[in-house]
């Protein structure tokens, strides 16, 4: 019976050894790299701003922080398996909370210390993500996607690892810049410029225009936000539908689930 306890033992330890191999990121970076990162401007969000709008993984006092805490590490373990880096954050339609998912992730990717993270806000035709964290002043993404300014000029530092780039004004055309040459080439030339090891795109509903589907060929997979008791499962299916043909999908996150009267889940 011990023999057996020990192997048990050894085996458990083994498997995290592997978890912890699948979340790691060691891969060195050029010294103008690590300069660029340093330059970027830094900004404190105010904290109860943030509990206001469900940023929960910011401050870490919500309890609702532990299913974003597992979100991350499943992401983490799914992208280092296959080697992905960029994911598209997407819902079926608005009110689902996708902006929300976006950064709450984002903010718990960045607990992962040696694992730097880019959130892009690519809503266009409604960003929120500047409006979320309250930034006033705050560069257009847009201008990188046109080739008007360089990749580096629109991020802002939330965290040592984190730089998020936000659009404080809707977009007309969004779509035509979206699947343009240029924007694709600018996407390539922030990766190239900050390498980082995740890039979150925060990119409109899908079943509101042709957005989501013109970008998805940019990135290595997706994940899909619904609402509970407001997403129709018809919906559902559509979308991971057209997900699964353009990209990989990562998963479907059930969001704003009801457990009390007064509380959600995410």
């Amino acid at each position: 019976m011990e023999l057996m306890e020990h192997i048990q033992i050894a085996l458990d330890k083994a498997r995290q050894r592997q978890d912890q191999s699948l979340l790691a990121f060691d891969r060195p970076r050029e010294p103008s790299v690590e300069a660029i990162w340093s330059s970027l401007p830094e900004r404190t969000p105010d904290p109860a701003l943030l509990a206001a709008n469900r940023i929960v993984t910011a401050t870490m006092s919500d309890p609702a922080r532990v299913a974003f805490g597992m979100l991350r590490t499943r992401v983490l373990q799914m992208i280092r398996h296959n080697n992905w880096t960029s994911i598209a954050i997407t819902s079926p339609t608005p009110e689902c909370g996708k902006t929300v998912v976006a950064l709450n992730l984002a903010f718990s990717l960045a607990r992962q210390k040696d694992c730097r993270t880019l959130l892009l806000d690519l809503d266009l035709r409604r960003p929120r993500v500047n409006e979320l964290l309250g930034a006033k002043n705050a560069p257009a993404v847009e201008r990188v996607l046109q080739g008007q300014a360089p990749a580096e000029s629109v991020f802002v530092r939330y965290a040592e690892n984190l730089a998020i780039a936000t659009n404080p004004r809707s977009v007309g055309f969004s779509s035509e810049l979206l699947q343009s040459g240029k924007a694709g080439e600018a996407l390539k030339e922030v990766q190239r410029r900050l390498q980082p090891d995740v890039v979150l795109y925060d990119l409109p509903p899908m079943l509101c225009g042709d957005d989501v589907m013109a970008f998805l060929p940019n990135v290595d997979c997706a994940i899909l936000v619904v609402a509970a008791e407001a997403t129709k499962v018809p919906e559902v299916d559509l979308c991971e539908r057209d997900l699964s043909e353009k990209t990989n999908l990562l998963g479907v996150v059930l969001n704003k689930c009801r457990y009390t009267q007064d509380e959600y889940g995410y």
